[in-house]
């Protein structure tokens, strides 16, 4: 019997060894097999390009699974990108002194957001919410925020299921516990649901004059309702709230910039991230002058904010998603595979939904099974030689090709998968147990 040390160099066998020697297994949630197909989710590369990934035994995938997690819209490691962090890494990345493109890219943010004054940077998301709720409570001096959708994984959001396990539900991700969290944080963070008015004139009138902060996705899975977040924009002003906008998600997907300006309400801070660097890794916080200049009345610093790539990276970025109009491109990708997703569920009977933004386009099956029949399907995309998940991702990379061959893939799947439900043997078909959503411990 071979030892685990002498099993095939396989991203499924990385993955089993990785869970024991990594708390959770690796560093991000959303990029654990067992949300995939676990057991034979390849978990691992060796070279990504384009929409194309290599596996650790050389096995060639395209992505239609997340492409990054929705950092890599521009395709991984694109050349007009990556040549330009490759020069500044060059030049040094790091230096007693500071690196100028941050003032560039400072002012690039500031010109396409013409409400903004002023800009700090970070690197990664959930950070990026932090230091903005932090401004937030420091420019009005109240220590109670309310929140809609998902913010990380910082003290100041999780503590809301210190006052209840099952506030953060409806926020993303179910089961999320608060251990390790003050407890003294409880009650500090209130959740209010998406188009729901109601929820958040609840809170104001329990606790108004402590509420300092609004922050929330201005769009996630789909579009908000006419007059939501109007509303939410009058609330802030009525109670002297700062409005945040976390557009770490949703930030340079449907348009150059964030999805705020298409929607035509203005936040006092906006929070971007993901799409920004194209994969490298840098977050912007922007917003107004008499919000931001209270940055000054904390201390919000860190060595590696200052690190060059991340800005290189950004304003290059920038610049081919103008010069390619990517964001248009996207939409017509994310409705076409959306359009060909409703058109295989009428052709099979198949009871499906599709949602989302178009760039991020969404398939769910409506049956008891759900995690079966998306476990099976992800398999049966996987041995085509599509990585495949639920939430997909839309990017310059995709031609009209692959996009053609994923739709024959998924065509050909759909068939399995519906006539596996019709003769109820999708659990024979599975090679692994269901995948898994929200957060639960591995080991």
């Amino acid at each position: 019997m071979k030892t685990e040390s002498q099993l095939p160099m396989t991203g499924a066998n990385l993955w089993k060894k990785a869970k024991k020697i990594i708390p959770g297994g690796n560093q991000l949630l959303s990029k654990r097999s067992e949300r995939f197909v676990p057991d034979i989710w390849p978990a691992y590369y060796k070279k990504a390009k384009g929409c194309e990934i290599w596996g650790m035994d050389g096995e060639h995938y395209y992505d239609f699974a997340g492409m990054g997690v929705g950092s890599c819209i521009l395709g991984y490691a694109d050349e007009d990108v990556d040549t330009a962090v490759i020069e500044a890494i060059k030049n040094g990345a790091m230096s007693t002194l500071n690196c100028y493109e941050e003032i560039e890219l400072a002012e690039r943010l500031i010109g396409l957001h013409p409400w903004a004054d002023m800009v700090r940077f970070g690197r990664s998301g959930g950070e990026a919410c932090a230091i903005a709720v932090r401004i937030g409570r420091a420019a009005t001096g109240r220590n109670k925020v309310a929140f809609c959708g998902y913010h990380g994984w910082h003290d100041w959001y999780i503590s809301s299921n210190i006052a209840s396990s099952t506030n953060l539900d409806d926020q993303l991700l179910p089961g999320l516990t608060s251990k390790g969290i003050a407890r003294q944080l409880g009650g500090t963070t209130l959740p209010f649901r998406y188009n729901r008015l109601d929820d958040l004139e609840k809170i104001v009138n329990e606790h108004g004059k402590d509420l300092g902060v609004i922050i929330m996705e201005p769009t996630r899975d789909h579009l908000p309702e006419a007059g939501f977040l109007e509303g939410v924009r009058k609330i802030a002003d009525r109670i002297g709230a700062v409005l945040i906008f976390d557009e770490v998600t949703s930030g340079f997907v449907v348009n150059l910039g964030g999805i705020h300006l298409t929607l035509e309400v203005t936040p006092d801070i906006a929070v971007f991230g993901k799409a920004l660097g194209n994969g490298y890794p840098i977050t912007a916080v922007i917003g107004k002058k008499e919000v931001m200049d209270h940055a000054q009345d904390t201390f919000i610093s860190s060595t590696f904010w200052t690190e060059r790539t991340g800005f290189v990276a950004a304003l290059a970025a920038l610049r081919k998603m103008e010069k390619t109009q990517v964001q248009k491109l996207m939409i017509s990708q994310g409705t076409r595979i959306s359009e060909g997703w409703k058109k295989m569920g009428q052709k099979t009977g198949f009871k499906i939904h599709v949602s989302g933004l178009p760039p991020h386009t969404h398939l769910g099956f409506d049956t008891d099974s759900n995690m079966e029949i998306h476990t099976l399907y992800t398999q049966e995309m996987l041995k085509k030689g599509f990585m495949f998940s639920p939430a997909m991702r839309c990017n310059l990379a995709y031609t009209s090709t692959i996009i053609d061959q994923f739709l024959k893939a998924s065509e050909d799947c759909f068939d399995i998968v519906s006539e596996a439900v019709k003769l109820n043997n999708v659990r024979s078909l599975m090679m692994t147990e269901p995948a898994s959503t929200g957060f639960k411990r591995l080991t």
